[in-house]
């Protein structure tokens, strides 16, 4: 028999990987297995046309790569806030709205949790970016409503949202042992957020931390940027980009931003997107390399490529030894390499713009940035070298402390559930 709670899930619905959490009897908040073992699941859909079935994450893009015929659809998140939400989309079983497709992939998680801990949760604290889009209040308020219409279409019944960096500080409060000022750095696939934050032992007793708060912030720049910059950069070139045609003009560059952009990808597919681009012959002195991009295109391999760079951006923020990303399946012994250096020049000017916003956050804050105890770092983008060195360069002598990057902010999450729950039960009495 199942059990049914009031318990509060933590739901971390990332641009890439998504993460689910609940606080147990003890008071510890952990991550729960979403697929195998592993307790962060890829945000990916595949609709598989030979079986008429969905699968998520590994599994999803798994079927994929391995030619299975079908439609891959990720980076979902970047969908809020955009006119694409709400618009239909052919897949094996008919028309369907990205919105439909992100309350399918919630409802998946939301299943998988609950079937791992034996219980029906149906409560939810969710995470939000600072802004889900930049400079625009209005579109920011409808991508929280639709992800909140979506969560009540998965089954939720009660719904809220935190501040993912935010959820990021209540999870690495439980680590500290004397009260600190931190800058919370949460970089995700698709936005850079940060708050600065009063943590410590005494205040996470407290069930109201607005006064905690100092600043907040955020960019919508974040790891699917620096794949795209990359591909672009190091890939493109490959198949015409900034290459000089017969006529003296560049190749039009649009088919090699929407190959490099996860979500856009798909539709370079559609029948009349494919004549647009043969027509595209004419613009190449080197047809060999137009060549390539139909080959790209016809055979569908433009998310293998895109796997292929983040593969490669991943190897590099490791290891300085370089990596390459092989494009055999284009043209026999092709391939796009690049070291930790390459990278750091190609992404440069977002990473820059990212620790600005870092650094407006802490002058938002009324401080000075050696006025902070630490920075903490969540977020799988996080880890990326070049990312690191710019945010040390750009808070000289402060401590960067790397935490749990991929649960870090679902385990918040459940805890700012926990606090949710206690302040109701305090204000019944």
């Amino acid at each position: 028999m199942v059990d049914v709670r009031a318990d509060t899930l933590g739901i971390d619905f990332g641009t890439s990987n998504s993460a689910v959490a609940c606080v147990g009897a003890d008071g510890i908040a952990r991550l729960v297995p979403l697929e195998g073992t592993e307790i962060n699941i890829p945000t990916a859909v595949f609709f598989n046309a030979e079986e008429r079935s969905i699968h998520f994450g590994r599994e999803a893009i798994a079927l994929y790569l391995a030619g299975v015929d079908g439609r891959l659809m990720r980076s979902l998140k970047s969908l809020l806030g955009s006119s694409l939400l709400h618009e239909q989309t052919r897949v094996p079983e008919g028309m369907v709205s990205f919105q439909d497709v992100i309350s399918r992939f919630i409802r998946e998680i939301v299943l998988r949790a609950n079937r791992q801990r034996g219980v029906e949760v149906r409560r939810a604290v969710i995470g939000r970016p600072v802004h889900f889009v930049d400079d625009a209040p209005q579109r920011d308020k409808q991508a929280q409503a639709a992800l909140q219409k979506a969560a009540a279409a998965a089954g939720l019944v009660e719904i809220s949202f935190e501040l993912e960096p935010i959820a990021a500080a209540f999870d690495y409060e439980m680590r500290l042992a004397k009260e600190s000022v931190v800058l919370i750095v949460d970089i995700g696939g698709g936005t850079s957020d940060f708050t600065v934050v009063r943590l410590g032992p005494e205040r996470a007793r407290h069930t109201d931390r607005a006064s905690d708060v100092l600043a907040t912030s955020g960019v919508h720049i974040g790891g699917t940027d620096y794949d795209r910059k990359l591909s672009l950069e190091r890939v493109m070139p490959l198949f015409g980009l900034r290459h000089i045609g017969p006529l003296g003009r560049e190749v039009p560059n649009s088919v090699f931003f929407d190959l490099s952009t996860w979500h856009l990808i798909n539709w370079l597919y559609a029948p009349k997107s494919l004549r647009q681009m043969e027509d595209l012959r004419t613009s190449y002195s080197d047809k060999r390399l137009h060549d390539r991009l139909m080959t790209v295109l016809n055979e569908r391999l433009g998310h293998r490529l895109a796997s292929e760079v983040e593969q490669a951006k991943i190897a590099n923020s490791i290891s300085d030894d370089g990596a390459r990303v092989d494009l055999s399946r284009v043209e026999p012994g092709l391939f796009a390499a690049f070291d930790s250096h390459d990278m750091g020049r190609d992404l440069d000017g977002l990473l820059q713009q990212v620790v600005q916003c870092g650094l407006e956050c802490v002058r938002s804050a009324g401080l000075a940035h050696g006025q902070l105890d630490a920075i903490y770092l969540t977020g799988g983008s996080s880890a990326l070298r070049p990312f690191q060195t710019a945010l040390q360069q750009g808070f000289a002598g402060v401590t960067l402390v790397e935490g749990d990057l991929f649960g870090g902010v679902a385990s918040g999450l459940a805890y700012a559930g926990q606090r949710r729950e206690l302040k109701a039960v305090i204000s019944a009495r």
